[in-house]
């Protein structure tokens, strides 16, 4: 028995320093066609021009910003604009928060001097902005603009059931969506150039007919004045992406209650990448707790994505 035993004991050992002995090979040829990969798509990519990145603004634009915790990604449109916005005056930005200017103050301890920066410049700031009831804001009261921003939109009520916490952020996004409406400037629907296409590479995997972009986005013609559009940012992951966000705006649900006015509908325009390093010194900073001080996470992974919408009719 002792020796039937032994024998048994060795083919286990055996069997498993081959299992293991596998993996390693496994993975080691995993790694090598990563490396040949990576590789390849840096030869392909060698010498082309890089994607540009997309400024959804024009020189001339009436600019209302919402929501905008610390200021900064006003006083970097204001202060230190990419070069397409380098005439853009400092006086057709409005830039929004919904605290007050002490709250503000105390959950962003730079917004103080970067707020003295902008007026000084002659951006308009205002605080107690509240994106579900813009008509309350006097300072707004008549007025339209070009663009409308509200980049990372958040209801920040901290709820940690996934379904409830998407529900809060869908009746904010509903609300700002109702409220915005008639501060949009009017005019002809803005014209959308489709972006460049170009086949694949037939040395890359997939289809050789797939066609991809060649461009970042699809490109807004703002040589003539067209209605305003809104733009939100939102981060391009979950739970992010089950807000729904293009299906909000295109086909809201109806009212809830007998005395809520309908909500609008929405054409999407285009959607592209937002990248943060284009506006220099942009911090976005979270609503709640530990996440208004910077140390929350907007998801992993992805990409930063912004929607432009304008109003359908």
């Amino acid at each position: 028995m002792a020796k039937g035993s032994k024998k048994t004991s060795l083919k286990a050992a055996l069997a498993s320093q081959q299992s293991r002995l596998k993996k390693k090979q496994d993975a080691a040829h995993a790694a090598q066609h990563a490396d040949r990969m990576k590789a390849s798509a840096q030869a392909k990519t060698k010498g082309k021009a890089p994607m540009r990145p997309t400024i959804p603004f024009s020189a001339t634009d009436n600019i209302l910003l919402i929501g905008e915790g610390n200021f900064s990604y006003a006083r970097a449109m204001a202060l230190h604009p990419p070069q397409a916005l380098e005439f853009l005056p400092a006086s057709n930005i409005t830039a929004t928060a919904y605290d007050t200017e002490e709250e503000c103050y105390a959950k962003y301890p730079e917004a103080r001097e970067i707020v003295s920066e902008l007026r000084s410049k002659g951006v308009e700031v205002l605080f107690r902005v509240d994106a579900t009831k813009l008509e309350k804001c006097h300072a707004l009261k008549g007025r339209t603009f070009d663009r409308i921003v509200w980049n990372f939109p958040h209801a920040g009520k901290g709820i940690t059931d996934q379904d409830r916490n998407i529900l809060s952020n869908q009746v904010l996004i509903l609300g700002f969506l109702r409220s915005v409406a008639p501060f949009l400037a009017t005019g002809p629907v803005p014209v959308v150039h489709k972006a460049r296409k170009r086949k694949r590479d037939p040395d890359d995997d997939g289809s050789d007919d797939e066609a991809v972009e060649n461009d970042d986005a699809d490109h807004v013609d703002t040589s003539r004045k067209g209605r305003g559009t809104i733009l939100i940012t939102l981060r391009n992951v979950p739970p992010y992406t089950l807000w729904d966000l293009p299906k909000l705006a295109k086909s809201p649900p109806p009212p809830t209650s007998a005395g809520q006015p309908s909500n609008p509908k929405y054409t999407l325009l285009r959607s592209f990448v937002f990248h943060r390093q284009i506006w220099k010194g942009y911090e976005h900073r979270m609503t709640k707790g530990e996440r208004a001080h910077g140390q929350g996470k907007t998801g992993e992974g992805g990409e930063d994505r912004t929607w432009e919408f304008c109003l359908q009719g």
